[in-house]
């Protein structure tokens, strides 16, 4: 047992200021296990608790000159690694969200480029199958889907009556829907 353990904390702060190696190891016997605890606590991490302890001693070894403490040793020591804490946690809290940011936006990218990708892909199977209609169908249904004319408008326009032009629409539908309802489950997938 060194005589260091019989000063009160005062006298070893200021042999601690004198650059007393002995004073700082005492002040770190003393009050390490506790802040560790303390640390343990707040963090749940046994490493990242004694990572606080360090960062707190290797504070007050490199202030060691500058070191003003106006109550008690231990208040000190606790604010010290108090303050420590929750600038770690605020650390991870940043670090957290912009990693969640940056996970968002390669997520959504990804997302947006493969909707884009499969939008494509499914625009050239839809024109394919319009493609594979009949002749006349084809026609009618461009007109109406397309072009966007009214049954009458197509009536007119091909020489048939406005029901034929709506007949023919619902047969193209009727078909594409028939061809490519097993797609559309693997497309919105």
């Amino acid at each position: 047992m060194s005589v260091y353990s019989k000063y009160a904390d005062h006298i070893l702060i200021n042999l601690l200021k004198e650059d007393d190696q002995l004073a700082y190891t005492e002040i770190f016997k003393r009050y390490s296990k506790l802040l560790l605890q303390h640390a343990y606590k707040m963090l749940g991490s046994r490493d990242e608790a004694h990572d606080i302890v360090q960062e707190v001693f290797l504070s007050i070894w490199n202030k060691r000159q500058e070191l003003i403490i106006t109550g008690s040793l231990s208040s000190y020591l606790y604010k010290a690694a108090k303050n420590r804490i929750l600038n770690h946690i605020a650390h991870e809290k940043v670090v957290s969200r912009y990693a969640d940011s940056i996970s968002s936006f390669i997520e959504n990218d990804y997302v947006l480029a493969d909707s884009n990708l499969r939008e494509k892909e499914l625009e050239s199977i839809i024109a394919k199958e319009i493609a594979l209609l009949p002749e006349k169908m084809r026609e009618v249904f461009l007109l109406r889907k397309v072009e966007e004319l009214s049954y009458d408008e197509i009536a007119l326009q091909l020489n048939i009556t406005d029901k034929t032009a709506k007949q023919q629409v619902y047969n193209s539908l009727k078909i594409l829907r028939e061809k490519l309802k097993n797609l559309m489950h693997v497309f919105l997938m």
